[in-house]
């Protein structure tokens, strides 16, 4: 969506991930109202959007000269008049539900009836989130990857009382912005992709607490094998590619019982905090001699290229 006369969104809570999504909305066109009472928000916000400029202005960000338009970035004295007049909210506050339900509150105070309002919460329920609410039925999940100004996936669903065209709404606006959204049918905790990264997450925790492997030497067997392939199909297009003419049925056939050998041998996640250091050492070794922050920007960099190349790929799903 890129409105003639922008529209506005609300950006509730400015750190990490709010900062990302004002930054990507600006660059859709919208106007943007945000809100976040930690001192000196305003100002940090204002230098995110401008550092995340570059990269947007890579991904066709609407825009005058190479600079992030901040006269469409508006930073409220209140989270109520953030949302005031907006026709979409995005709330972006801590992972407790205590707090989540009271910034929901103030968004109420201000927000028109008919705005939707999405939670970026990674793991939190809907439906847990909504009690309290003057008008739950608006309230939806739209939980984005890290950063969202440059990674597309935002999972949606809704809680108990979500109306279930709400649902639809917030699809079709995250898929006109330039997102691609996945329907979620049932709140889990932690919803679809966190929970696949876990179930990965905790195999390699076993696996280097175990000494089958190195931190590199893992990182090196996701990046340059099996991550390779999911970024351009993800993981059952991959299986089905793998099974030849028969398919991901001949596959399974094939496999199957070898893999369920494997899913029975699969570690524990840690039952403790001990297994920290020894990850952390880990990393630490991978990096030695190598700039972090050089990383970081080849990462975006050739992050932007993949993206590039697959919108080009018309037969990639």
């Amino acid at each position: 969506m890129t409105p003639t006369t922008p529209r506005t969104v609300a950006v509730i809570g400015t750190g990490t991930i709010g900062a990302s999504w004002a930054a990507y909305y600006l660059s859709r066109g919208f106007r943007v109202a945000a809100a976040d009472p930690a001192e000196g928000a305003e100002d940090r916000l204002r230098a995110h959007v401008e550092a995340f400029w570059p990269t947007l202005a890579a991904l066709g960000a609407e825009g005058e000269g190479g600079s992030a338009p901040q006269d469409r970035l508006a930073f409220a004295p209140s989270i109520a008049e953030a949302a005031r007049g907006a026709d979409f909210v995005q709330e972006n506050g801590p992972e407790r539900l205590v707090l989540k339900r009271a910034i929901l509150a103030e968004i109420e105070e201000g927000a028109d009836a008919a705005a939707l309002i999405a939670s970026s919460s990674s793991g939190l329920l809907v439906s847990e989130a909504q009690e309290g609410m003057r008008h739950p039925e608006r309230l939806v999940l739209g939980h984005p990857f890290n950063p969202p100004h440059l990674i597309p996936l935002v999972e949606v669903l809704g809680g108990a009382r979500t109306a279930p065209e709400n649902v639809d709404h917030a699809l079709a606006f995250y898929t006109d912005v330039g997102k691609k959204p996945i329907r979620i049918n049932r709140e889990v905790p932690g919803h679809v992709a966190n929970r696949l990264q876990d179930a990965l997450w905790r195999e390699m925790f076993h696996l280097v607490r175990s000494g089958v492997a190195s931190v590199a030497d893992i990182d090196t067997a996701i990046a340059y094998g099996p991550g390779l392939r999911w970024a351009l199909l993800g993981p059952f297009l991959t299986m089905h590619a793998g099974g030849g003419d028969g398919g991901i049925t001949h596959f399974l056939e094939h496999l199957g019982p070898a893999m369920r050998e494997w899913a029975a041998d699969l570690g524990e996640y840690p039952e403790t905090d001990d297994y920290i250091e020894t990850m952390a050492e880990g990393v630490a070794a991978e990096l030695e001699g190598r700039d972090w922050e050089a990383v970081l920007a080849e990462r975006d960099r050739l992050l932007l290229g993949l993206l590039a190349a697959k919108a080009q790929a018309p037969h990639i799903p």
